[in-house]
């Protein structure tokens, strides 16, 4: 069974981190997203100035671990990391990262793809978007619905 890592931290994200979590001596390809907070301007509250996320910790990991093996039962995984930043997060700052590793590229890019996807679509981690004149919460996911299949997914 391939390795996986997960963490919920109130502290900087560090890429390094989750590449060296999933580095393997038969991984040909390790890929890598990180996810941050982009500058916008929201027209009646102003400039973003942070991103503040916040989460159901154990349900989180729950749900990660189903998506992890919904992967592993997809593609060839060795390994995958995902590390999320839990509170505030400065734009420009990471919020998310995912290191997935597998013995050839495409199923690298792919896997990690997918776990971004479903991640947002599925896990209960909200964040709460800080504006120069007011704040809004925001669902990072839809924890009571179900994934979707992805495409080229063996019938069950």
């Amino acid at each position: 069974m391939p390795d996986f890592h997960f963490s919920l931290s109130p502290d900087p994200l560090d890429p390094a981190r989750a590449i060296s979590a999933v580095s393997r001596p038969h991984a040909g390809g390790i890929a890598l997203f990180l996810g941050t907070t982009r500058a916008e301007t929201h027209p009646t509250l102003g400039p973003l100035l942070h991103l503040d996320y916040h989460a159901y910790p154990e349900m989180a990991e729950k749900e990660t671990r189903r998506l992890f093996d919904a992967a592993a039962g997809r593609w060839p995984l060795l390994a995958a990391a995902i590390h999320h930043r839990l509170g505030p997060v400065d734009v420009g700052q990471p919020s998310i990262v995912i290191a997935v590793a597998t013995p050839h590229r495409a199923d690298a890019f792919d896997a990690c793809r997918y776990l971004i996807d479903q991640l947002k679509a599925t896990v209960p981690i909200w964040k709460r978007e800080h504006y120069q004149h007011s704040a809004r919460w925001q669902a990072e996911s839809a924890p009571h619905t179900a994934p979707p299949i992805p495409p080229h997914a063996p019938p069950a």
